[in-house]
């Protein structure tokens, strides 16, 4: 063993030990910043910022799939937006196939907006509407008949549709229900908002991991401290000047990618050399839950938002033809026993004109104290209830696919920006130090 004793003797003699010992501390610093610019690629920006080329829109169509994939290029430009932002749409539906259909069907979260507690809520909004509604349709579908009707009379036809929008309204939020699964479709719903407001997809990560991204960050400059002892190791028996690139290169790829499995691996604890070893997000889902269930219930499956997919969204004129079938008999009812007598008076088919003008007028005004932003942030707390307690309930491994869909495609952006970062820092302490042994 005389000669690895010799060996080392002389290697130890011959190392240039301020070289050999920055080159950690340099490993260590450029892991730190790659962590940390990382993590602003991963956020920032919002919104796609770059320049238009000419010929990158047509060009695109031939380059790599993953180029393709980098923000802007298939629109014709060069620039960036945060992964997390320009991936909020994939997100919403993979967060919808992984938990949200998971969470509930849509007849779940409509029961859980109290059914009932909304039609009370449209009876005492929508009373006082009564006499103006009638009123105009009358004007315009019989105008002579009902100016020539003496007040009284009137009046008496507006207590008679005010004593009859309970059972109205009832028939109302209960065809809803039935056909909830129909009209009502939570994905659409759900990619829409995000893609229209990727901040709600950076405040899901931001709100509850912001702790874990901030230790990730600090644990870039251990990871590249640690791997950055094996480096200088070579490059002091190597000698070589285009060593510290290229390892540089490495450390920079396996520093980004230790971060990310510092997240999100493994999805349950494991014991690893002794160790205890259970992703950072992981440990905190049932923390996580709560704020996720939040952000949905106060953001994006809300009674407002439920009100205007009904009406406007892709399934919004079957909404309205739906409802207006179903308060055709309650406006026969409303006319009581003067029912007959109206229709020989003004005819069967002006009756009927009437009629079906009142409810497909009352549709709207039915789904109007859907808007109210007071009373649905008061039902969305057992949208948040349900939410948060389904989501605590998912398996870590879906959990995980849920929270890591946004990105998961593209973290081979920040691998490579890691090993770039890497191989800048291995050409700078060349630079500075030169080579080990010249």
């Amino acid at each position: 063993m005389d000669w690895l004793s010799d060996w080392l003797g002389d290697y130890v003699r011959g190392l240039d030990w301020l070289a050999f010992l920055t080159i950690p501390l340099f490993t260590g610093v450029i892991g730190w910043l790659i962590n940390w610019s990382g993590l602003i690629m991963l956020f920032a920006p919002l919104r796609f910022h770059g320049v238009r080329v000419p010929g990158m829109k047509e060009l695109a169509t031939v380059l790599p799939r993953k180029l393709q994939e980098m923000p802007g290029v298939l629109q014709g430009g060069i620039g960036w937006q945060g992964i997390v932002p320009a991936r909020a749409a994939k997100m919403g539906s993979i967060a919808v196939d992984k938990a949200i259909a998971k969470l509930g069907t849509p007849a779940e979260f409509y029961q859980q907006l109290e059914p009932d507690r909304i039609a009370e809520h449209i009876v005492t909004v929508f009373r006082p509407e009564v006499p103006e509604l009638v009123d105009r349709v009358l004007t315009a579908e019989s105008p002579r008949l009902w100016r020539d009707l003496p007040q009284p009379l009137k009046e008496a036809v507006y207590h008679r549709v005010q004593a009859q929008l309970p059972s109205v309204v009832g028939t109302v939020t209960t065809e809803i229900g039935i056909h909830i699964d129909q009209l009502l479709d939570p994905k659409i719903m759900v990619i829409d908002h995000f893609q229209d407001n990727p901040d709600l997809v950076v405040r899901i990560f931001r709100d509850f991991g912001q702790k874990e991204l901030d230790m990730m960050v600090r644990f870039g400059f251990v990871f590249g401290f640690l791997l950055g002892i094996p480096v200088a190791v070579i490059d002091s028996v190597g000698h070589q000047g285009w060593l510290l690139p290229v390892l540089g290169v490495v450390v920079g790829w396996t520093t980004n990618a230790l971060g990310m499995w510092l997240i999100f691996e493994p999805p349950e604890p494991r014991r690893i050399l002794g160790i205890t070893w259970h992703g950072l997000f992981l440990k905190r889902q049932s923390e996580a839950a709560e704020v996720y269930a939040k952000i949905i219930a106060d953001d994006v499956i809300t009674l407002e938002r439920i009100g205007t997919f009904l009406l406007e969204g892709p399934r919004g004129d079957r909404t309205r033809q739906m409802l207006a079938t179903a308060l055709r008999p309650a406006i026969d009812q409303a006319a009581g026993p003067a029912r007959g007598a109206l229709r020989v008076a003004i005819g069967g088919a002006r009756f009927d004109a009437i009629r079906d003008q009142v409810a497909s007028e009352a549709v709207g005004r039915t789904l109007t104290p859907f808007q109210d932003p007071e009373f649905s942030a008061r039902q969305a707390g057992r949208i948040r209830g349900l939410i948060a307690t389904r989501t605590k309930e998912l398996p870590p491994r879906d959990f995980v696919d849920m929270m890591r869909s946004a990105i998961k495609e593209d973290e081979w952006m920040l691998y490579a920006h890691g090993a770039i970062m890497g191989a800048a820092g291995g050409f700078l302490h060349l630079a500075v130090f030169g080579t080990q042994g010249h």
